[in-house]
């Protein structure tokens, strides 16, 4: 390889962050059928106050020995090239599942990326509400979680490893055999299994319950205090901070599409994906729970705080096309007093579900 071409590729992977492999499985077959001995059992998740039930999944259904063997998957620094990483070495969960209050995660070798790591919760409702195919990552490079949860590992700038050398390393493994037998009912330790437990330990990672949960679907008005709920008059307000056309007030506060905020980045996002130029700087609307365990903010993680981001929207983000045009419809601006911006912040915080750090089912 000549060194532009190298050039071309490392800068290449440097911009996808976790990638789409086209080549690993998209639509993933069901479990297989392998006799009545195979009986796993049914994974019975609590859903939190505030999300709707949870999506079926015929091709990977919640079972307890599935769950087991992805969370297990999911801390185990195996899955990386050189034994010095795990998913959850990215993913936190006293972070909201994401990377320790980093700005970019660094890889096994050192590379660091140029986006911030993506929470994690909640995951399993995207694939039931997002508008187009283009679903996971901050670009919607994954369709599904499946082919999500294995980007990462095979990822150069992360943890630099081969499907096979992974496979073969977990066929050897004291454990793993057995546990994989015990989830899929074979004795084989395929790509598709690996993707599917790791699937299934994520769509467990939910977070609810919130106060805001409680005030918006009319069973306490006093959970939020006057300063939130003039925070949240203001969210709503198409004439003040008009945040609920991109973040909804259902209860995942984030509509699921990919929009141009206003940033004035030279990452295009979305458009690599599509190759489409009108999808240059698009990225996944993020949701606005527990952003107090989140930080820093936006694709590449620029905000520390949550006072800068509403003051980008208030004042910093461009007014021109290519922003959105929730955006454009503001030409000069929110123009929101001091107050104001507080209370906008006040009620931002109202969405923080602290279970989410001490719930002992994500623990290693």
């Amino acid at each position: 390889m000549n060194k532009v071409l190298g050039s071309f590729v490392i800068l290449f992977l440097l911009l996808h962050g976790c990638t789409k492999d086209d080549a690993i499985i998209a639509n993933l077959p069901p479990q297989p059928d392998t006799g009545s001995t195979f009986k796993p059992t049914p994974y019975l998740l609590e859903i939190p106050f505030g999300l709707p039930p949870l999506p079926l999944q015929p091709n990977n259904p919640l079972t307890v020995e599935g769950v087991e063997l992805g969370r297990k998957l999911f801390f185990d620094k195996i899955l990386s090239r050189d034994l010095t990483q795990s998913c959850g070495s990215c993913h936190n969960q006293l972070f909201g599942f994401t990377d320790n209050g980093k700005r970019f995660s660094m890889g096994i070798t050192g590379a660091v990326g140029v986006r911030n790591s993506m929470p994690l919760f909640n995951l399993a409702w995207v694939e039931q509400f997002a508008r187009t195919n283009h679903r996971f990552f901050w670009d919607g490079g994954a369709t599904n979680l499946e082919s999500q949860a294995i980007d990462p590992i095979i990822n150069p700038i992360e943890m630099d490893d081969s499907l096979p050398n992974v496979l073969n390393k977990l066929r050897n493994h004291p454990q793993y055999p057995a546990m994989f037998k015990k989830a899929f009912g074979s004795d084989s330790i395929t790509t598709a299994m690996l993707m599917k437990a790791l699937a299934q330990f994520e769509r467990t990672i939910v977070s609810g319950g919130t106060r805001f949960d409680y005030y918006r679907r009319g069973f306490n008005d006093e959970a939020l205090t006057p300063q939130e709920k003039r925070g949240f008059d203001l969210y709503v307000r198409e004439d003040k901070a008009d945040c609920f056309h991109c973040h909804s007030v259902g209860p995942f506060m984030s509509d699921f599409s990919f929009r141009h905020n206003g940033h004035q980045s030279t990452d295009v996002g979305l458009g690599r994906i599509t190759n489409n130029p009108e999808d240059n700087g698009k990225f996944r609307v993020p949701s606005l729970r527990n952003l107090v365990f989140t930080a820093p903010y936006m694709h590449d993680g620029r905000f520390a705080t949550l006072e800068e981001v509403v003051e980008f929207y208030n004042s910093g983000a461009i007014r021109t096309a290519p922003a959105d045009p929730v955006l454009t419809k503001h030409p000069h601006g929110l123009e929101l007093t001091e107050a104001e911006k507080a209370d906008l912040v006040a009620f931002l915080k109202t969405m923080t579900d602290s279970t989410l750090l001490t719930n002992q089912k994500y623990f290693p």
